[in-house]
């Protein structure tokens, strides 16, 4: 299962790669439209910021944008990048069994497979194609 920081981190540069036209975007304008706090989202800008997706930049037209192109970036490596691990088991985590039990244990090639198919698939949808995607989503929710 992942966490608050995994869920907001996808919402987060989702909404920055959907409303950067040439600029930078507030943490204050992610927080009201994504309804994250400002403290919260802060800490997992941080963790974007520091995987190397997004710029900053300070003062009155400051805030943040990719600094790459979102065809780069997956939901897998901003999910590991807030994550730390998207591993279902903690004995499969980053790409090792350290588990002493791994040459007994009936149940590691299940993990494993859960593993490849989880990495598989967060790692087959590019930011790219998750804002087209809520592109498409939000058009198609329109309502008068």
């Amino acid at each position: 299962m992942f966490s608050t920081k995994g869920r907001y981190a996808l919402r987060a540069m989702i909404d920055i790669a959907k409303n950067q036209n040439d600029q930078y975007v507030t943490i204050k304008d992610i927080s009201k439209r994504e309804e994250i706090s400002i403290k919260y989202l802060e800490q997992v800008i941080s963790l974007m910021v520091k995987a190397g997706f997004l710029i900053s930049l300070r003062g009155n037209n400051g805030g943040y944008r990719l600094s790459v192109d979102p065809k780069n970036i997956t939901a897998g490596d901003i999910l590991r990048a807030a994550e730390g691990t998207i591993a279902p088991v903690q004995c499969i985590s980053m790409g090792r069994n350290v588990c002493p039990r791994k040459t007994e244990c009936s149940t590691l090639p299940f993990w494993t497979g859960l593993n490849g198919v989880l990495n598989k698939y967060v790692d087959s949808y590019t930011l790219d194609d998750l804002v087209n995607q809520s592109t498409s989503y939000e058009a198609d929710n329109y309502s008068i």
